[in-house]
């Protein structure tokens, strides 16, 4: 399986990074994990005209990116579900795409061409935080998936 998680961030050194490696590496026995953060120059620019400019760059800068995939979009009014749940979404998948928008979430019309929307939780976070939290449930749901006592 392949998992691509795409944000719309700069790419910089975090301290979350090690941890992001570790999920990474421990989740690579179950699928190859790609993170790719985009913040091109358009993006940088809407942020400077309006939260509605921002989601069309978000989604301009997304949409090369959306194929055959099965894409699940993250955002706050998205569906919240389980650990369970969370391992049936990804289940029997041969290539999955998580989408993380910018600052001002994403369009509607991305968000309706998605497969899934989900949320992390009724807090906001920021990107990075999330990215780690999605790990660990990609991690946990493989390991529920496999009987893995991991998720205990």
């Amino acid at each position: 399986m392949n998992i691509d998680i795409l944000s719309i961030a700069k790419k910089e050194h975090s301290t979350y990074e090690p941890l992001c490696k570790e999920l990474t590496k421990m989740i690579s026995r179950f699928a190859k994990v790609q993170d790719i953060e985009l913040f091109p120059k358009n993006v940088a620019k809407s942020h400077t005209i309006s939260s509605k400019a921002s989601k069309q760059a978000y989604t301009k800068a997304f949409l090369p990116y959306k194929n055959k995939s099965f894409c699940i979009s993250l955002h706050p009014k998205g569906k919240l579900i389980d650990s369970f749940e969370f391992s049936k979404l990804i289940n029997d998948k041969i290539s999955i795409k998580f989408f993380i928008g910018g600052a001002y979430g994403l369009e509607e019309d991305f968000l309706k061409c998605s497969d899934a929307v989900i949320s992390l939780g009724n807090i906001t976070m920021s990107h990075k935080i999330a990215k780690v939290v999605l790990l660990e449930q990609i991690y946990r749901g493989f390991s529920i998936l496999s009987n893995h006592p991991y998720h205990k």
